[in-house]
């Protein structure tokens, strides 16, 4: 059976984008925006709450899977990064 794959997209056009099962891209983008639906964070507190959140059922790097789709979804502006210091995340 072939495994159905997501092209993620960069709000930086240079680099380079990162293919995905959807699957995976599916549960780290439900709990991303679930997780931003209860307020802005920063870059760690999003991770730490998404690793807390997926640990238990998720297969892969938490992190890294966390930062891929972040972008995606900052590409597909559905996040924005507040000019706050340290800078935060929001929803759209």
């Amino acid at each position: 059976m072939k495994t159905v794959t997501i092209q993620t997209q960069h709000p930086d056009p240079s680099k380079t984008n990162k293919n995905i099962t959807v699957a995976k891209y599916e549960q780290i983008r439900t709990a991303l925006l679930s997780i931003l639906a209860n307020g802005e964070l920063t870059h760690t507190e999003l991770m730490e709450a998404l690793y807390q959140q997926v640990k238990d059922t998720f297969d892969g790097g938490v992190q890294w899977y966390g930062e891929t789709v972040k972008l995606d979804l900052e590409a597909r502006k559905l996040i924005t990064r507040t000019n706050d210091k340290p800078q935060k995340y929001k929803l759209v």
